[in-house]
């Protein structure tokens, strides 16, 4: 019995921790992509993205939400990670964005697919 607890007790901890790292990565990802969409460079922000991603983004799309978004940006703002759901095969995180402008805070989501980055939207 003893050893029954202590290997659930070691699953949930490995578990944990992979999540813990699953996050990280994501969270880095995430910032990444910030900072691509500040710069307007749109081969950055598309690098780490599927297939279906990069044909789905074009060049134009991707320049008007950089305006939408530069605007936000230019007073400050700071990222933090909500949490994660699994949703249609990805790995969805959730980040609040705040802005130091004083306006309305974002729900940005960043959606991954084996390693990829498969969606991204801001609301």
């Amino acid at each position: 019995m003893k050893t029954i607890l202590l290997t659930l007790s070691l699953t949930f901890f490995l578990c944990h921790v992979l999540r813990a790292e699953d996050s990280a990565q994501a969270e880095k990802i995430f910032k990444k992509l910030l900072t691509a969409q500040a710069a307007k460079d749109y081969d950055g922000f598309v690098a780490d993205g599927t297939n279906l991603l990069k044909a789905a983004l074009t060049k134009t799309q991707f320049e008007a939400s950089s305006e939408i978004m530069n605007a936000r940006f230019k007073g400050g703002y700071e990222s933090t990670f909500l949490g994660d759901l699994n949703m249609k095969g990805n790995q969805v995180y959730l980040f609040r964005l705040h802005f130091k402008d004083g306006g309305d805070d974002m729900l940005g989501t960043l959606s991954l697919k084996e390693g990829k980055v498969s969606g991204i939207y801001f609301k």
